[in-house]
């Protein structure tokens, strides 16, 4: 079974303000289409599954589970100086013979990047660019943090000096706490992005039935700070199920299990990044049937979904 990390956690300085950031005209305009689109067509209008693209060797259960994956990487710092957010960063294959789907990563309530630098080499060495950024302030909500999001996937796509393998039409966002919450703030913003991960996310509001992008919900059983019960579990019902939708729960984890390097996260969060952004079907093996949850030697608690 999992076990929680105690030793090397570092918990949030503070438990995150109670008050509710406005929302963007951004979001309300991306749920007053999803409205439209309902009441005119019967169904919301969803982005498509990525153009395929099979970027590196045939996946095993061994090769996702892996620290690194078949593709070389370097990675590149980001000043604090660029615009709308606070710098990171860039981690990327080396192999310039392909173009890659770009992932943004942001921080938790009162953390910085280096939060989440595990995940940087370990999902680009299975190809994607990974970009972990740091935010203008600690203490941003998730409403900002989710436009910090995208200002940052602006960037890798546009003006970092790694973009000209960057397809800007294959783009995710992942984020951790404050920064799960803003991964659905700029996924309900962006529907054109094809894939969301919030990863034990805080956020006041409940309710995202506007996102129509794939998003893998991920909660820790033992969550203190953003309760499944909460927090990613009310994220993950109040989500369409089209075009596709997961829930993995972390069997005896903690907020901060994102923090540190975790096989299961890694490993179904390649997958879904692979299906949905590469449009890779090889690794719907991994997604569909759905992975045994609640096993003595399992490592996830509750597993759900809609598309299996």
């Amino acid at each position: 079974m999992f076990a929680p990390n105690t030793t090397a956690e570092q918990p949030e300085a503070a438990t995150p303000s109670a008050a509710s950031p406005s929302r963007g005209p951004l979001h309300t305009a991306g749920r007053i289409a999803v409205t439209l689109a309902l009441a005119l067509g019967g169904t919301a209008a969803v982005s498509a599954p990525a153009q395929a693209d099979e970027i590196g060797p045939d996946p095993s259960e061994e090769s996702i589970e892996a620290p690194t994956g078949p593709f070389d990487t370097d990675d590149e710092d980001v000043s604090s100086l660029v615009s709308g957010f606070g710098g990171g960063t860039i981690y990327y294959p080396t192999d310039d013979s392909h173009t890659y789907g770009g992932v943004v990563v942001a921080p938790g309530y009162t953390a910085s990047s280096s939060s989440m630098s595990w995940l940087g080499p370990r999902l680009a060495s299975q190809g994607f660019v990974v970009f972990t950024i740091d935010t203008n302030s600690r203490y941003d909500q998730p409403a900002s943090r989710g436009r910090q999001i995208g200002a940052a996937l602006d960037y890798l796509a546009d003006s970092s000096d790694v973009s000209d393998i960057v397809d800007g039409d294959r783009m995710a966002a992942m984020g951790h706490s404050m920064g799960g919450g803003g991964t659905l703030e700029i996924a309900e913003d962006r529907p054109e992005l094809k894939a969301a991960i919030p990863l034990t996310a805080w956020n006041l509001d409940k309710s995202w039935g506007g996102v129509s992008v794939p998003t893998l919900v991920v909660g820790a059983e033992n969550d203190s700070v953003a309760s499944v019960q909460s927090h990613s579990i009310p994220f993950y019902e109040s989500l369409p199920s089209s075009p596709g939708k997961a829930y993995l729960e972390l069997d005896g984890a903690s907020h901060f299990a994102p923090n540190l390097s975790n096989t299961t996260i890694a490993k179904y969060s390649i997958s879904w990044l692979k299906l949905y952004v590469d449009g890779d079907q090889r690794y719907e093996q991994f997604l569909c049937p759905p992975p045994d949850s609640g096993g003595l030697f399992s490592d996830i608690s509750d597993y759900r979904e809609t598309n299996c």
